[in-house]
């Protein structure tokens, strides 16, 4: 198979895998589940398929303390935050909706890159950054473009774990990663993540218990944290093989299959505000999306490996 037509199917795996774990999300709040004891098991089932994937890349997490105050900020910016407030919405807001303003993540970037420095601005972007905003508009302001009015109010919570997410991406590209590669943070965050959750979900009564019977809560829950864990290592090997603004373009694909996965399994319709807002939003990304250069698709190393 051609390198580059398997990089592109590399590319569509990723987004139907990421683009169905906010619809998995959404199945396992469906029975009562709440926001912390999800957020445990999320950590847990991550620290076992990501410790997998280190033992047989033998290279474990660093746990001095810069790496340990590193590992906190992305269990909390990365993960409990962003997951506590997503969970919360998907119990009122239909999955694909919460797809399409995860997708503002991009967008949120840009204004916190500027004002921490991290990038120059530019007028295209800028641009972009007005094209999402009225997509977010587009999508909460007619009366037709929700299913319910009502769920209005729980627009803002949805908002939350983008805005996150983009400043975990932020704070890491300021004060970089302390000599770790990002499977060793990931899998860092997600063991001190597990001790910050614990006492969250015990002392909060959200406690999920792990003995059978399961349901498709449980069922979910886990395909949803492998699905995370798979994708993200793939996600970084792909940045290294292919070059950062090449593996970004998974993000427009994660919203689209998002939202077919929101269609298929909750059977989903959106007004056509609802895909005029999608439109607006997309737009918004292409002018955000970085511009610069990057190794050949032929010569990226692949990250991790020892090119010397």
């Amino acid at each position: 198979m051609n390198d580059r037509v398997f990089l592109f199917l590399v590319l569509v795996l990723l987004g139907i895998g990421w683009g169905l774990t906010t619809p998995l999300a959404k199945l396992a709040v469906s029975e009562g589940y709440l926001s912390f004891g999800l957020i445990f098991w999320q950590f847990t089932i991550g620290v076992v398929v990501l410790g997998a994937v280190s033992v047989l890349r033998r290279k474990l997490p660093v746990f001095g303390w810069p790496q340990v105050r590193l590992y906190i900020i992305i269990a909390l910016l990365g993960t409990v935050l962003p997951n506590s407030a997503s969970f919360e919405a998907l119990r009122h807001l239909p999955a694909g909706v919460v797809v399409i303003l995860l997708s503002l993540m991009p967008l949120f970037a840009f204004p916190i890159a500027l004002a921490l420095g991290n990038d120059r601005f530019s007028a295209p972007r800028l641009i972009g950054l007005c094209f999402g905003f009225v997509g977010v508009y587009v999508l909460v302001v007619p009366e037709a473009s929700l299913p319910d009015p009502a769920t209005l109010v729980f627009i803002p919570l949805a908002l939350i774990a983008p805005l996150f997410y983009a400043l975990e991406g932020n704070v890491v590209g300021k004060w970089g990663t302390y000599g770790c590669d990002p499977v060793q943070v990931l899998l860092g965050a997600s063991i001190v993540g597990m001790v910050i959750a614990l006492p969250m979900a015990v002392f909060s009564g959200q406690w999920i218990d792990p003995r059978p019977p399961w349901g498709l809560p449980d069922a979910a829950l886990v395909t949803s944290a492998v699905i995370h864990a798979a994708t993200y290592t793939t996600y970084v090997w792909l940045v290294g093989r292919a070059g950062s603004v090449f593996a970004a373009q998974t993000s427009y694909l994660v919203t689209a299959f998002g939202i077919v996965w929101a269609v298929l399994i909750f059977s989903e319709s959106y007004s056509s505000w609802i895909w005029a807002s999608l439109a607006l939003i997309f737009i918004g990304l292409f002018l955000v999306q970085p511009r610069r250069s990057e190794t050949p698709l032929d010569a990226a190393p692949l990250v991790g490996e020892d090119t010397a």
